[in-house]
């Protein structure tokens, strides 16, 4: 049975992430322009919606946008616990960041390895489509959980972008 156009578009609207075990590649369209999208990510904006109550949120994010610059922020859990994560910007441009990421405490799965995530920021006629790829996870038990991260997080993102209704492509 074929889908409707309608329903194909609205799945878009919904963040999807795959993974292969060391791989993962997650996506999502959003309601707003790419600068707008990349602001949104890559800033200090990122504290007002990355996160939920009873999940977690960010705090204290310092990013130096540029080749070679340092990034942190702290991820609040809901019982206060701290954790802190960071890495540097391989790549910065309008249309794509590539930075390294590690938890700079003894995570679960990841322990302190460092991963990749590169994020691309690709301009629709009605918004922006926001491809993420992370990688280097060397289980496949940190891959899966963090492809329902990223999905959270994606979706977090287009909730924040739709109740602000500014940036929006027209």
């Amino acid at each position: 049975m074929v889908k409707p156009a309608t329903a194909i578009q609205h799945a878009a609207d919904v963040a999807r992430a795959i993974t292969d075990g060391e791989l993962v590649l997650a996506q999502i369209d959003l309601p707003a322009l790419p600068e707008r999208v990349f602001s949104a990510m890559m800033t200090k904006e990122c504290e007002r919606w990355w996160g939920a109550a009873g999940v977690y949120t960010i705090e204290n994010w310092k990013a130096e946008l540029r080749l070679g610059g340092g990034w942190s922020l702290i991820i609040r859990l809901p019982d206060g616990t701290a954790l802190p994560a960071s890495g540097a910007f391989l790549d910065v441009t309008p249309a794509k960041v590539r930075q390294t990421r590690r938890y700079d405490f003894d995570h679960p799965t990841l322990g302190r390895r460092e991963t990749e995530v590169t994020t691309h920021f690709q301009p629709l006629p009605d918004g922006t489509r926001v491809i993420v790829r992370h990688e280097g996870f060397g289980s496949t038990e940190a891959a899966i959980e963090h492809a329902g991260g990223w999905e959270r997080m994606l979706d977090w993102l287009a909730e924040y972008l739709r109740s602000k209704g500014n940036g929006t492509a027209q």
